[in-house]
């Protein structure tokens, strides 16, 4: 029997990249395909044969595949799927769009199509440029272990970063067996830079997987205990740990009910999230999240945010983080902590982030937006605040 639609199986390495790749432009770029489509669809076809008209279009449009190749592989794949009444229309259909569909997506408003009506009406004045950097497919970013040369041809970024180009196998780059960097976004590294863990200091990393804000604050000489209440996912962190020879504790719990056997120095907190600014790695983002998902974060994110709290000493460190765009799971979480627990703010200023002024918020937070750095490929979205234990 063949495969379902959409599952790849024990399939090459290299196969199974190109197919995540295709999936994700189709993805990132739902609405915009669609509106090429429809001239060309007298009614409506079922759900497979328009899964795979947006994957054909996507090669054609976003991929540079070549069009003879686009078209018969997407005519190859009705057949195998059992649609071979609609063989002719996967053919007809993209062979126009190969012919006509530049000029009409040059044309369409891409970031306001390909971004659901509450998100973009979420994120306010920066709606376009957000949807825009979502456009794109993201880089890939290193954190280096301290004196490790960049790999050849890496981009070196302000803070240090090392970026790849999108598409960059990182299991390939010479130096990653021996563990010499890791994966991790430029945004992503600033909630460890921003504790500022000292050697000696006592530190928990929460809901820590997969580890690279782990592996950040064990180079630095604290003593990290990493918590994580997916065996799974522990067991990444561990092996990530591993492969780059750094040393945490690892303890598997729930971060609402764990607590250390003494307060701790410094939390950092980078808690369960909509995950809205991972959206240009991540772009199944864009149709799976609902708005009530928000909510139910936002009431999951306060009771790790008091968690923290209780873990702290007195004058302890809490940095709290999420990969989100969405306010509800940012500055009011910071207002809501601050309001009821033994919390208050400490704000950021420009000194904190030399390289990266803009994302200083006027209340002293900082907000990553995926624009920035647009002329060096972007950045995640990210919302981090600093506080205090009173």
């Amino acid at each position: 029997m063949d495969a379902p639609l959409g599952q790849l199986g024990d399939i090459d390495p290299r196969d199974r990249a190109a197919a995540h790749r295709l999936a994700a432009a189709v993805l990132r770029r739902l609405g915009s395909l669609d509106a090429v489509l429809e001239p060309f669809l007298k009614k409506s076809p079922p759900d497979e044969v328009r899964q795979i008209l947006r994957l054909g279009a996507a090669g054609l449009l976003l991929l540079d595949t070549p069009p003879h190749a686009a078209v018969a592989t997407a005519v190859a794949l009705a057949r195998s799927q059992r649609l071979e009444p609609f063989a002719g229309l996967v053919n007809a259909v993209l062979r126009r769009v190969s012919e006509q569909g530049a000029e009409t997506l040059a044309q369409l408003d891409g970031p306001r199509l390909d971004t659901p009506a509450w998100l973009w009406a979420s994120w306010g004045s920066y709606a376009r440029v957000i949807a825009k950097a979502h456009l794109s497919e993201a880089p890939l970013d290193l954190s280096l272990k301290p004196g490790v040369v960049p790999p050849e041809g890496a981009m070196l970024l302000p803070d240090g970063t090392c970026r790849m180009p999108p598409g960059t196998r990182v299991t390939e780059l010479p130096g990653f067996a021996e563990g010499d960097f890791w994966v991790q976004d430029i945004a992503a590294t600033l909630p460890a830079r921003l504790l500022a863990a000292q050697p000696g200091e006592h530190i928990a990393d929460l809901c820590a997987a997969p580890g690279g804000k782990t592996a950040q604050l064990a180079t630095t000489g604290a003593q990290v205990t990493a918590v994580e209440l997916s065996p799974t996912r522990l067991a990444r962190v561990a092996e990530n740990l591993a492969r780059l020879k750094l040393n945490a504790t690892l303890v598997q719990a729930d971060v609402a009910t764990w607590r250390p056997s003494q307060p701790l120095d410094a939390v950092l907190l980078d808690a369960p999230c909509s995950a809205t600014g991972t959206i240009r790695r991540h772009p199944d983002a864009l149709h799976i999240k609902r708005p009530r998902d928000i909510t139910a974060l936002a009431q999951q994110q306060d009771t790790l945010l008091a968690a923290a709290a209780e873990m702290l000493k007195p004058g302890g460190r809490l940095i709290y983080a999420v990969c989100s765009l969405q306010p509800e799971e940012g500055a009011a979480r910071i207002a809501q902590g601050c309001a009821t627990l033994p919390l208050r703010q400490e704000p950021f200023t420009a000194s904190d982030l030399p390289f990266l002024p803009a994302a200083i918020t006027q209340d002293g937070h900082v907000r990553t937006l995926p624009s920035y750095w647009s002329d060096k490929g972007g950045m995640d979205g990210f919302f981090i605040a600093r506080m205090i234990r009173v």
